[in-house]
């Protein structure tokens, strides 16, 4: 699957994302080595604490479904606009709490895709964002 393939997947689940506390919609989608894709998006929570990223959103339902290795992952994310659809204008990196999720299931030279609506993209290693983690790969 292109990278081109795997952000138009995240991007499709912007529309699914629940975020009426920060209007701040992310989707994910996780390639795994057998080819299959596992999506995501970011749900909030009026408590904070058990809202959950659209990237771990997607590790989640791939672990639970038995799918434990991974090879990309393509995440978008922005604002809303007006009429409350996410305008991705910026890259939008994991945060911390998801690249360690990652770096349990994940190699240091898994791949995180990020876009925006320009078309551009920016691929970085876990290794890269995560240096040091905590992790038993």
């Amino acid at each position: 699957m292109s990278y081109e393939d795997l952000v138009k997947k995240a991007e499709d689940m912007l529309a699914f994302s629940y975020a009426p506390y920060s209007h701040f919609h992310v989707g994910a989608a996780l390639l795994a080595k057998d080819g299959s894709v596992w999506t995501g998006c970011n749900i909030e929570n009026a408590a904070y604490g058990p809202s959950n990223c659209a990237e771990r959103t997607a590790v989640f339902k791939a672990v639970s479904e038995g799918c434990r290795e991974f090879e990309a992952i393509a995440i978008v994310g922005g604002a809303e606009d007006g009429e409350g659809k996410a305008v991705i204008d910026d890259f939008c990196p994991p945060c911390g709490v998801c690249r360690q999720v990652l770096s349990e299931f994940c190699s240091k030279d898994f791949k995180i895709i990020l876009a925006n609506c320009r078309g551009e993209q920016k691929v970085f290693t876990l290794g890269q964002l995560l240096p040091e983690s905590f992790s038993l790969k």
